[in-house]
């Protein structure tokens, strides 16, 4: 779609510049124009001036007016024409597909005019479409968001040209805006990682062209990379409308990702072929778009859960370990009631041996998270000394009986006595983890 709107004001441009008005021939000096909205027209005084170039532009073959545009502006380079002339040679080297020239020479008529719309658009054009081929990707999309950014920041003030009706001008700056706002974003998105600035101008744009498939992926993108935030949900009206746009190879990447991202957010599926049917046929999202957010439940929830769902003889120490110490107390004694004096056997992890005393102490890790984290939550007294050859080793399972006899809630952790070792091991059980705290 850019490809399309580039060329047309490209034509534009030509239009335009083919139809410049020939000035009369020299006379009196020109009165000073009145104060007045309408653009100053220009005039070339020098009839050999004018014929050059006037021969220029009107040449049908693009190689022809390349060849006439650079010997005019070479011997005039002070011509009243030329910025025009330096565009409509910029036009002829997009003609002729020289893009090295027609970048060169839009620079020149950035000299020129700094504001010159159409320069810009080339520019920023051009220059995003080297760095999506992976041309010095890092620069490019920095070049091309500057003079993005430098077209948006002169499309309210820039002069009309001469011959250039005011409906004409409005064209030309609508135009010139979707590929402005469509650089300037995926700059931004790309390239600086500055997602608030890609959500304003891609928004401009996919506001302006709702069906541009690349800009409303950019979009998402810029939506949903800074990580969960008010505006997911726009991400994901933008996403699912992607996957709608693109209908050939890469459709189903776009859906995959689309539905994990809504999955995190919505916490279930349920709703995402709702929210593509919906996309389908709205482009954008309606005031009163909404996707309610999943909440987890919180630890003492889970705990909950889990004594309605399970016997206390039946959990893991994981398990024990999240009720005693994020449940509420009900749920926490009901749990102790069942272990407090009663031997268990299970197995946990070495973390340090002590056998200054008549009874060897342990600690241990009996939950996977604290056994990653290298970190106690059993403080295990022995019976007796164990013997040397049947001590455990640091950083290693042991299997035992212990009987809890009190705890502490947090940082949680276990005390037993009367420890034994097993005479025949038993298999290892599952260790679940523990939910993440909240």
């Amino acid at each position: 779609m850019k490809k399309i709107v580039l060329a047309m004001l490209l034509v534009a441009a030509v239009t335009a510049v083919a139809q410049t008005t020939p000035p009369p021939a020299p006379a009196a000096p020109a009165q000073a124009p009145p104060a007045a909205a309408a653009p100053q027209k220009k005039e070339i005084k020098d009839p050999a001036e004018y014929n050059a170039y006037v021969g220029a532009v009107q040449q049908k073959d693009a190689a022809a007016k390349v060849s006439g545009l650079e010997a005019f502006v070479t011997q005039y380079p002070n011509s009243v024409m030329k910025e025009d002339a330096l565009e409509a040679l910029m036009i002829a080297y997009q003609q002729t597909s020289n893009q090295a020239k027609m970048i060169d020479t839009a620079q020149k008529v950035l000299l020129v005019n700094p504001c010159n719309l159409r320069a810009l658009a080339v520019l920023a054009f051009s220059k995003r479409a080297m760095a999506e081929a992976n041309q010095n990707p890092q620069q490019n999309f920095a070049d091309s968001g500057q003079f993005a950014e430098k077209g948006l920041q002169c499309l309210p003030t820039a002069a009309r040209p001469e011959g250039t009706t005011p409906e004409e001008w409005e064209k030309l700056k609508a135009q010139t805006k979707v590929i402005f706002s469509g650089a300037a974003g995926t700059g931004a998105l790309l390239q600086a990682k500055d997602y608030a600035k890609a959500q304003q101008y891609l928004r401009a744009e996919v506001e302006a062209d709702p069906n541009n498939l690349v800009e409303v992926y950019h979009l998402a993108l810029a939506y949903l990379a800074p990580g969960p935030t008010e505006k997911d949900v726009d991400g994901l009206f933008f996403i699912a409308r992607a996957v709608n746009l693109q209908t050939g190879a890469g459709r189903d990447a776009i859906a995959k990702f689309g539905k994990s991202k809504y999955n995190k957010y919505h916490g279930s599926e349920e709703g995402w072929t709702a929210l593509l049917a919906q996309t389908a046929s709205t482009p954008l999202p309606p005031a009163d778009f909404t996707i309610t957010k999943y909440v987890p439940p919180t630890p003492a929830e889970q705990a909950a859960t889990l004594i309605k769902s399970k016997k206390v003889e039946e959990m893991s120490f994981a398990e024990w370990q999240m009720v005693l110490s994020e449940g509420t107390p009900e749920d926490a004694e009901k749990v102790w009631t069942v272990l407090k004096g009663k031997p268990l056997q299970m197995v946990a992890h070495v973390i340090s041996i002590d056998t200054s005393g008549k009874a060897t102490k342990l600690m241990l890790a009996g939950s996977s998270d604290d056994v990653d984290a290298k970190r106690a939550d059993i403080d295990l007294t022995m019976s007796a000394a164990i013997p040397t050859k049947d001590m455990p080793k640091e950083d290693t399972d042991f299997q035992f009986q212990g009987t809890p006899a009190s705890y502490v809630a947090k940082p949680f952790v276990m005390t037993m006595d009367n420890g034994a070792l097993l005479v025949a091991a038993k298999p290892k059980p599952t260790v679940h983890k523990k939910p993440a705290p909240h």
